[in-house]
């Protein structure tokens, strides 16, 4: 019985010895299949934020595509950056104030080339309809939080799964909404960086960064992929804030990928699928 009980605790031992082992080699060798996401499809070769760029991004290899969402005046919620359609469109469309017929006559897709005139502005309905089994979008809301009801209605009727969806904005309360009415779903807090003074540090700072984080409620932190402020010891003091969840936007080198790579990042971000899948290698599983 004595020497049964020995090898019980013998194995015990050895097994949590290459649990310890096996945590060092994932802390020391990060995940190498990041998420590669295409940002407002693949916005390099096709007009952003249309059916066919983020129908190209699939064909891309992308494991997820990333989009701008507004309401419309109707209440429907439209795939567009802007505020107005005049960067995209050439005509000057508030699109909080406009209905969706008024959007959806509008060409969004000739400025970047003749080959995609007659792009027109697209559904949140429509874009989820590209995604493929088993892939993600990621869903950057631009409105406030009155845009919550409806895409809750959207995502009920979309039949994605849970797992498929990430939802983002720049916007505390947004997320704070989402996250109260949608609970099940992952969200990430975004952020750029700006100089504090003409000397002094960028901001927000790591602890300034998680306490937007904690306020929100999100799961996780969406970065700018500014090498200069987002070092490891950058990636570090968020760990120890408690924020260990991050993607990064918008990674259209190949070293920078790697870089963020490197640092365990959920997700890269980029205009250019297929060159970012070709420098960082394996696709997400």
């Amino acid at each position: 019985m004595l020497a049964n009980r020995n090898k019980f605790f013998a194995g015990q031992y050895t097994y949590r010895l290459m649990m310890v082992c096996l945590c060092v080699v994932v802390v020391k060798n990060p995940v190498s299949a990041q998420m590669i996401v295409a940002h407002r499809g693949a916005s390099y070769d096709a007009p952003e934020n249309t059916l066919a760029a983020f129908r190209l991004a699939w064909e891309q290899e992308a494991d997820g595509i990333e989009g701008d969402f507004r309401l419309t005046r109707d209440g429907h919620i439209v795939c567009l950056h802007d505020e107005t359609t005049e960067r995209t469109a050439g005509t000057n469309l508030d699109v909080a104030a406009s209905t969706l017929a008024e959007l959806q006559e509008l060409d969004v897709g000739t400025w970047k080339g003749p080959e995609f005139a007659g792009e027109r502005i697209p559904l949140l309905s429509d874009v989820i309809a590209t995604v493929p089994a088993g892939k993600r979008i990621v869903i950057e809301l631009k409105a406030g939080s009155e845009i919550v009801v409806p895409l809750a209605r959207v995502l009920a009727d979309s039949g994605l799964q849970p797992e498929q969806i990430l939802v983002i904005s720049f916007d505390e309360a947004t997320i704070a909404a989402v996250k109260q009415q949608l609970p099940h779903l992952r969200t990430h807090w975004l952020s750029g960086y700006e100089p504090d003074d003409d000397i002094g540090p960028w901001t927000p700072t790591a602890p300034e960064i998680a306490a937007a984080i904690r306020r929100a409620g999100a799961d996780g932190f969406g970065s700018q992929g500014r090498r200069s402020v987002f070092t490891r010891e950058f990636r570090d003091a968020l760990a120890n804030e408690g924020v260990g969840e991050f993607h990064v936007w918008t990674v259209d080198e190949p070293a920078d990928a790697r870089f963020f790579q490197e640092l365990g990042a959920w997700g890269i971000t980029t205009n250019r699928p297929a060159l970012i899948r070709q420098a960082i290698g394996a696709k997400r599983r």
